[in-house]
């Protein structure tokens, strides 16, 4: 299924954080240059923990929309799962870098099984899993090189 443009370069551009944050974890001049010209909060897993945070509850928001479009008992039951990922981002992201960076590559994990409920119950475009399934395999792979290297 063809993935629309402007939705594809938008999540491209939304993994370049993720990206970014295991780049200078692996490269210390790079994460030293980028600490001095952004702040330190910009590199590392510093930024990928607070973006992933802030991404995860944006896909809330994003599966809340999709849930305007069910009715009935799957109504209710897509509002309620839409908001688990912010929830999720609220409450297991805290206790530091290697456990919040677990608990969000469990987070988008989860958040793609939902993508797939969604899709299953036609809530979302016919493209979506072909945009979510890679995103969120890029996503978690660079969350991985803070919590397992």
């Amino acid at each position: 299924m063809r993935i629309p443009r402007v939705p594809l370069i938008l999540a491209i551009a939304g993994v370049i954080p993720f990206f970014w944050g295991a780049i200078t974890y692996l490269n210390a001049d790079l994460g030293a240059w980028g600490s001095a010209a952004l702040a330190p909060r910009f590199v590392g897993p510093y930024v990928q923990l607070f973006y992933g945070s802030v991404i995860l509850s944006f896909m809330s928001g994003v599966l809340w929309g999709f849930a305007t479009k069910a009715t009935g008992g799957r109504a209710a039951a897509a509002y309620a799962l839409s908001v688990i990922p912010a929830l999720w981002a609220f409450f297991m992201t805290g206790g530091g870098p290697v456990s919040a960076g677990s608990n969000l590559i469990f987070g988008f994990a989860g958040v793609l099984l939902l993508d797939y409920a969604f899709s299953m119950w036609r809530l979302t475009p016919p493209w979506w899993m072909s945009l979510r399934a890679p995103m969120t395999v890029l996503v978690i792979a660079c969350l991985s090189v803070g919590v397992w290297l």
